[in-house]
């Protein structure tokens, strides 16, 4: 399968910050939607793009926690949204539509990691329901602002796609629930749908971006024990980072959002995955250190789960 998933040489990388991305670029005047823009990543990303001029609205599941961590900065703009429920979503975009503005930067950032067993909306599995449903409906009620402002849409997935394609014949999980292969599920979503919507919009000066943007301890990993993350290598029994240089300050990794956002680098580019603030190379069977995986770019797969998802969530912007 050809792919245009090679390096351009950004001359970032995987220290860069999310103001280095930004240097030189005024974003006075755009408006930027964050999803979870007030936590983690999120919040480094929300910060980014208001120092840099740009209007941020932040959508957010617990709306007093995140005016609190909001308040004090210039430019931004706090409202309600759960990603799990649909009624949800619908009422968000149908608020920010009655008010006449377009979106500039669509960052869809929010979303839950290896969480146990959980259902939401009708049965549907959490993961995959608000990594990937939830964040479906919500660009696909806001393209009517996405579309004239020609905006880029930012779809956060994660190495994680690495541990699991979709699985067609049960995506909500119903027989025999794995955590962290859900968790790659979600994350191959993400990836998916930015490969179509990028080949949806892309006539219509809509691009559409997917990334991983590294290793990071935040409060993504809320579900998870201590004791796992022991298991794993990342902490210490005292809780202390084991290896600091294995992971990215929050500051490094909202870099290759704010970059797939904002950066005249990828102009006339799109449906591509980055990470380390540049185009990732295709992954490597055997080493799971970066790239991505195939099953994330294929575009058979990519529709197949577009229409999968307009028939689960009942949206679809671009239907006949």
């Amino acid at each position: 399968m050809s792919t245009a998933q090679h390096k351009i040489g950004s001359g970032f990388g995987a220290t860069s910050t999310a103001d280095d991305v930004l240097q030189g670029i005024d974003l006075t005047g755009k408006l930027a939607i964050v999803t979870g823009g007030y936590s983690g990543l999120g919040l480094e990303t929300t910060r980014a793009l208001t120092r840099a001029g740009a209007h941020v609205v932040v959508p957010a599941r617990r709306r007093t926690r995140a005016e609190e961590e909001l308040s004090g900065l210039a430019g931004v703009e706090v409202d309600e949204l759960d990603l799990g429920d649909l009624e949800s979503v619908r009422g968000f975009a149908e608020r920010f539509l009655a008010s006449g503005r377009t979106v500039d930067f669509m960052i869809d950032n929010a979303g839950i990691m290896a969480c146990p067993e959980t259902r939401v909306g009708p049965g549907w599995e959490a993961q995959f329901a608000t990594n990937h449903l939830g964040h479906f409906a919500l660009v696909n009620r806001l393209w009517p602002a996405i579309e004239p402002g020609g905006a880029r849409v930012v779809s956060v997935s994660s190495r994680g796609h690495h541990l699991s394609g979709i699985r067609w014949d049960d995506v909500h999980w119903r027989h025999g629930y794995d955590k962290w292969q859900a968790y790659g599920q979600a994350k191959t979503a993400n990836v998916l749908f930015a490969v179509h919507l990028d080949k949806l919009g892309a006539d219509r000066g809509v691009r559409a971006f997917a990334l991983h943007p590294g290793g990071i301890l935040t409060p993504l990993q809320r579900h998870l024990l201590k004791e796992e993350m022991v298991d794993r290598g990342w902490i210490d029994e005292h809780g202390d980072v084991i290896d600091p240089e294995a992971f990215k300050t929050p500051e490094q990794g909202a870099a290759t959002q704010v970059w797939a956002a904002t950066s005249p680098q990828l102009t006339g580019m799109g449906g591509v995955y980055l990470e380390d603030c540049d185009i990732a190379e295709p992954a490597v069977e055997g080493d799971e250190r970066g790239g991505v995986k195939d099953w994330a770019l294929d575009p058979a797969q990519a529709a197949r789960l577009w229409e999968l998802s307009a028939e689960l969530t009942g949206v679809n912007a671009f239907a006949a």
